[in-house]
């Protein structure tokens, strides 16, 4: 929001200059996050590997890594670290953003948006309907996968070691390759 309280929204958002940071409106509030570390991009770069190895060669979905904008409403425009939209849902990838709600949206957590990640964002892609959010966590090496039912997130896994995809379960990720 600015100064009188007006929300953002997604023409605010597009005049946002580019300074290395990355910009995501929330319920209209702008919040600036620093560039990722080395070891968050080497996790994303990895995953990213695994998750089109995985689904885009078998013809299942897209698999897209920041920085993309995706756009869930007037007010909520972020930028997921990777996000998966299945075979049926790809029509929600427009010429310069995602419009909608992908199936799965994974954030890998930093010192500076972990608590970002794990509240304001969680909450945002849970009312708006993506299927499955994962929390990587490269310090504890793990993945905290949520699924959402009933229109609230429910737990469904804290792994080390593989992760079944919930919106395709046919997927399943070894995730002692994604360490590096």
């Amino acid at each position: 929001m600015d100064d009188l309280g007006t929300k953002l929204d997604y023409t605010d958002y597009c005049s946002i200059p580019e300074d290395g940071h990355r910009h995501e409106i929330i319920d209209g509030a702008h919040f600036v996050n620093p560039a990722p570390s080395p070891r968050h991009q080497s996790a994303s770069l990895h995953l990213a590997v695994e998750l089109v190895a995985a689904i885009e060669k078998a013809g299942l979905g897209r698999v897209l890594t920041a920085p993309i904008d995706v756009q869930f409403s007037k007010h909520d425009i972020v930028q997921p670290d990777l996000v998966v939209m299945l075979a049926d849902n790809v029509q929600i990838i427009a010429e310069s953003r995602i419009i909608g709600a992908p199936d799965l949206v994974i954030e890998i957590l930093s010192p500076s948006t972990a608590k970002h990640d794990r509240e304001r964002k969680f909450t945002l892609y849970e009312k708006s309907g993506v299927h499955e959010y994962w929390l990587v966590d490269t310090s504890e090496q793990s993945v905290a996968q949520f699924a959402l039912s009933d229109g609230r997130y429910e737990r469904a896994v804290n792994s080390r070691e593989r992760i079944r995809l919930r919106v395709l379960p046919e997927v399943t990720i070894d995730l002692s390759r994604i360490w590096g």
